[in-house]
């Protein structure tokens, strides 16, 4: 009787996770272009009000929204708490940042506006992500903005030592993080990449829905010396700040250097408040596993 209960539970948290990520998705929403992918038919809809969005199959997740000719428009607070990680690098803006997992574009086409001098690469595994994101989410490439279809850890593995200020991982599959983007070996190979002072994101779904959320948490905590961490209020996403060299960097420090950066750039909303309101204080987890390749394959 308990199995069946946990069972019907997990189903029913499955349900309440595809609704909650799927951006509270309109039902019906118009389909405006459907094409084969590796993870399942790649749908765009036009969902009223502006708003265009991205997902594998017509009731999947979301993977992106935008806001049509509002090039500024980022939907998820997720994507907003991606600008604190910019007011961490110990050494100015980043001048060259790589970004995994493409979507339909919107942060990088942000970060494109406010940052006309920063080096973007983007990383997708999917090509037809790159194709519809150019025709029908705003995304152009350039000479500072550039998209490689690749899996994200060989790329990260063939790049030059210290050559990033930031790296933000936000590679998901049909239903989660890929979990070979996730083991110590891949965080040693993103950590050798970065720059001394740069900093490391990382997107994952919060503890409550991610069953390997702690040991993600556990793995990072391995890999760099410092890591913090900051929930959304309103979404399942928890951001992950990881730090190669230990700084001390206090909670009251990071919500100053994330308010003062977000006026500098005239976002247009309150940086250091949504790192205040989601700020998780962690402790170091020895009695978790580390999540390693041979865990994995």
């Amino acid at each position: 009787m308990r199995r069946k209960s946990a069972a019907a539970a997990r189903v029913g948290a499955k349900g309440l996770l595809l609704w909650a990520l799927a951006g509270c998705a309109i039902l019906g929403a118009p389909v405006i272009y459907e094409t084969p992918s590796m993870f399942g038919p790649l749908v765009v809809t036009d969902d009223g009000g502006g708003l265009r969005s991205m997902r594998f199959g017509r009731n999947g997740i979301t993977q992106s929204t935008i806001k049509v000719g509002e090039p500024d428009y980022l939907r998820f607070d997720y994507l907003r708490l991606v600008l604190a990680g910019f007011a961490l690098t110990n050494t100015g803006p980043p001048r060259r940042i790589l970004l995994v997992g493409l979507g339909g574009g919107a942060l990088p086409v942000f970060l494109h506006r406010h940052y006309p001098a920063l080096q973007i690469d983007v990383v997708e595994i999917v090509p037809e992500v790159v194709t519809v994101a150019e025709r029908y989410f705003g995304f152009r490439q350039d000479a500072l903005m550039c998209a490689h279809v690749a899996d994200g850890r060989a790329f990260i593995e063939r790049a030059p030592a210290g050559h990033y200020d930031l790296i933000m991982l936000d590679a998901f599959g049909s239903a989660e993080v890929p979990l070979h983007l996730a083991t110590q070996e891949f965080l040693q190979a993103v950590r050798r990449t970065l720059a001394a002072d740069g900093v490391v994101l990382s997107n994952v779904w919060n503890a409550r829905y991610n069953r390997h959320y702690d040991t993600m948490l556990r793995t990072y905590q391995e890999v760099f010396g410092e890591v913090h961490v900051v929930d959304t209020a309103r979404e399942v996403n928890t951001m992950l700040y990881a730090l190669p060299r230990a700084r001390g960097l206090h909670f009251d420090s990071f919500i100053a250097l994330a308010r003062g950066h977000g006026v500098q750039q005239r976002y247009g909303f309150d940086l250091g408040e949504l790192v205040e309101r989601g700020y998780l204080p962690v402790q170091r987890r020895d009695d978790v596993p580390v999540l390693r390749d041979a865990a994995v394959k």
